[in-house]
């Protein structure tokens, strides 16, 4: 028997709501003030607030980048995009057929021979 994909929206929207309480709970739980100093601005916040702000730049310091070098990778696997020039420039790529690709000399012309 087929599971419908409401089924698993409705399990994905019940674990974020755990999460979030469990935020919640951590935030209420950790209410005691924490001076906090950022590039020469200063101020008093809650800790679990503190906290929280603390995870959430860490995981953007580390997703960000992240996000940037796949679409980076991506760009560069799409065809006809090469950086460096237009479409058709530089080598060409490999054969699909498994083949390498030899240049031939040229031919010689009845004033060589």
């Amino acid at each position: 028997m087929k599971r419908s994909r409401i089924g698993g929206v409705w399990v994905a929207a019940v674990v974020f709501a755990f999460v979030l309480l469990l935020l919640l709970i951590f935030v209420l739980q950790n209410g005691q003030r924490a001076e906090v100093s950022f590039l020469g601005a200063h101020g008093t916040l809650p800790m679990g607030v503190a906290l929280l702000l603390a995870a959430v730049f860490g995981v953007l310091l580390v997703a960000l980048p992240g996000t940037a070098r796949i679409v980076q990778l991506r760009m560069l696997g799409r065809p006809g995009t090469r950086p460096g020039g237009p479409a058709g420039s530089g080598p060409t790529p490999p054969s699909t057929t498994g083949i390498a690709r030899v240049p031939l000399p040229p031919r010689p012309t009845r004033e060589d021979g």
